[in-house]
């Protein structure tokens, strides 16, 4: 692992749950010198990614200005909230953008007209990768390399999902749920919701997130399943096609 490598790590330590660390705690868990924790520390804090206060440390304003930019100039951001704004408003159905990095899916952009649905999904908190439809279709459509890493670092995760017991049963599950495009899930994430979720891909083809409706069983019923599907898939293909041409050089 690079010194660059190292040091991102520090911003690994915040979370919902620790908002501040301090420099032994940094030391202890990098395993370096306080010395090069001192220059870590004072390298983010130049670039605003920290801020200190009192040998304390807690993620600083840049990530602020950072995240307007990821709003206003993310592709995939930017492609997808036009046609998630339409098909919200002419639906009346909440739907969620949602994203994936390393070994995290998480909600990037969300439209909600109804509030009696509540969900545990926020914009930027990570969730499960082996539950609903939002993470399982990001799931199948990863390569096969980064598949083999996901069981390596989470073998327990996935056997207590039913994803499989070991590579065979993990990778024909995988496959399974890629034939399918389309996932439902049932309470897997917040009981009593439903997630319909569909692909979303950069110009490349790679997987990069999926588009999600949440509903309740009521409304699953009453529109039904293969409506719901047809509707996600085909605002998921205008933004997977919005992708492809904006990748497109000019004439």
């Amino acid at each position: 692992m690079s010194s660059l490598d190292n040091m991102l790590k520090i911003l690994d330590l915040f979370g919902e749950q620790r908002h501040q660390a301090s420099t032994d705690e940094i030391v202890n868990y990098l395993g370096v010198s306080k010395a090069t924790a001192y220059r870590y520390i004072k390298s983010l804090a130049n670039t605003g990614l920290v801020a200190t206060d009192g040998g304390m440390v807690s993620l600083g304003p840049r990530i602020i200005e950072l995240d307007r930019l990821v709003r206003l100039t993310d592709p995939l951001t930017t492609a997808a909230r036009p046609v998630m704004e339409e098909v919200a408003d002419r639906l009346g159905l909440n739907i969620m953008l949602c994203r994936y990095y390393g070994d995290k899916v998480m909600c990037a952009d969300q439209i909600w007209p109804d509030d009696s649905i509540r969900s545990s999904y926020q914009r930027g908190r990570p969730m499960p990768l082996f539950s609903g439809a939002t993470a399982k279709t990001i799931l199948a459509h990863l390569s096969t390399y980064q598949l083999n890493n996901i069981m390596l670092q989470h073998a327990d995760e996935i056997a207590a999902a039913g994803l499989g017991r070991n590579w065979a049963e993990f990778s024909a599950n995988i496959r399974a749920l890629r034939r399918e495009r389309i996932l439902i899930s049932h309470g897997e994430v917040d009981p009593g919701l439903v997630g319909i979720g569909a692909p979303l891909f950069d110009s490349g083809s790679r997987i990069v997130g999926s588009l999600i409706f949440i509903v309740d069983e009521a409304r699953l019923s009453a529109l039904g399943a293969d409506w719901l599907k047809q509707q996600i898939g085909q605002a998921a293909d205008r933004i997977n096609n919005c992708m492809r041409l904006s990748a497109d050089p000019a004439p």
